[in-house]
């Protein structure tokens, strides 16, 4: 005689064998709507959010990405900076840690609109039938860290501005050559910042180098696999704080044949989530906590994302056949 599961279990069972890519197509749509065109709701989150909604995008934006008020504020004279006046960059920051801390680096896998771009960029590509190119191994290794020197940029230059040492007209500088800047803006109508400003030569070099960057942008993304996101210090800022934070990526290595298959969907190629069989916390610096491995390991319980130490998402075998049936009725 069978008996019924009890109402919890169902309800992870029903969690653990999601559509998952469709759950995040949807996911990521409503965000982009709403961070993109929230504004025109009256919609106001502040300028301390974890990702890139963009303070260009003057009409549409329900927030704004806490990288131009931090560069803003960088880039004082120093003698207000190093005042008491510097307090309001640790309260800023606190607020962009408390809002990082709730998803991690999930703010980037299904909440950025520049990465939700990326992605359907992609899925472009695929019905183009056009494949993708991925990095050898050492071409990684060195790309890793180019987020980690912009992000230092992003600090030291307007640290500069403040002190005299740069132009203002560099101001802020990782704005300035930032893809979001013009694209985001550009959904609402206004392609006001595909311009060069001529009122001076450090402004027609960052505003040129701009518009390269956005160009390299569509044509990087089109060949690869969220290629901004290797080279974002937002995502460099995201791992150095994010020991703290709710939402982990685990791993069970005893569970691990490392048959290779989350590595197989990782659009980031991290090697590390098929491999390493000893780490727990298996989150690397270019993770972006899509959880697309999580959906397409069939080890039960081999990867799991937990929130505050609880399980919410959690690889099955029953999980993965169900996914792979699904996408072999839509031919994927």
């Amino acid at each position: 005689m069978s008996t019924a599961k009890p109402a919890l279990q169902r309800l992870r069972d029903a969690v653990n064998e999601v559509d998952f890519n469709r759950f995040r197509f949807w996911f990521q749509l409503v965000a982009f709507v709403l961070f993109v065109y929230g504004g025109y709701l009256a919609i106001d989150l502040g300028s301390k959010l974890p990702f890139f909604s963009c303070g260009y995008n003057q009409e549409g934006r329900a927030g704004v990405c806490y990288l131009l008020p931090l560069q803003h504020q960088l880039g004082r004279n120093w003698a207000v900076l190093f005042s008491i006046a510097s307090l309001s960059i640790l309260t800023g920051f606190l607020g962009f840690a408390l809002w990082f801390i709730v998803l991690n680096k999930g703010w980037c896998g299904f909440v950025c609109p520049l990465g939700t771009l990326q992605d359907w960029i992609s899925a472009l590509r695929r019905r183009l039938g056009i494949r993708f190119s991925n990095y050898t191994h050492g071409q990684f290794a060195q790309l890793t860290r180019i987020k980690f020197v912009l992000l230092a940029l992003l600090i030291l230059i307007p640290l500069g501005i403040g002190g005299g040492f740069f132009s203002h007209d560099m101001s802020p500088p990782f704005c300035l050559i930032c893809p979001a800047r013009m694209i985001l803006p550009m959904f609402t109508g206004d392609f006001s910042q595909f311009t060069v400003d001529f009122s001076s030569k450090t402004a027609v070099v960052m505003t040129a180098l701009g518009i390269s960057v956005t160009a390299l942008f569509f044509v990087g993304s089109f060949v690869k696999k969220r290629f901004f996101c290797f080279f974002c210090p937002m995502s460099a800022l995201h791992y150095l704080i994010s020991k703290p934070a709710l939402l982990k990526l685990k791993k069970d290595g005893s569970k691990c044949t490392r048959c290779g298959d989350c590595y197989a969907v990782c659009d980031m190629e991290i090697k590390e989530i098929a491999d390493d069989v000893t780490t727990t916390d298996i989150m690397t610096d270019d993770c972006t906590l899509c959880l697309k491995c999580v959906a397409s390991c069939p080890e039960t319980g081999a990867l799991k994302a937990t929130f505050a130490g609880i399980p919410i998402f959690v690889s099955t075998e029953a999980g993965f056949i169900k996914r792979m049936n699904k996408g072999c009725q839509h031919g994927k």
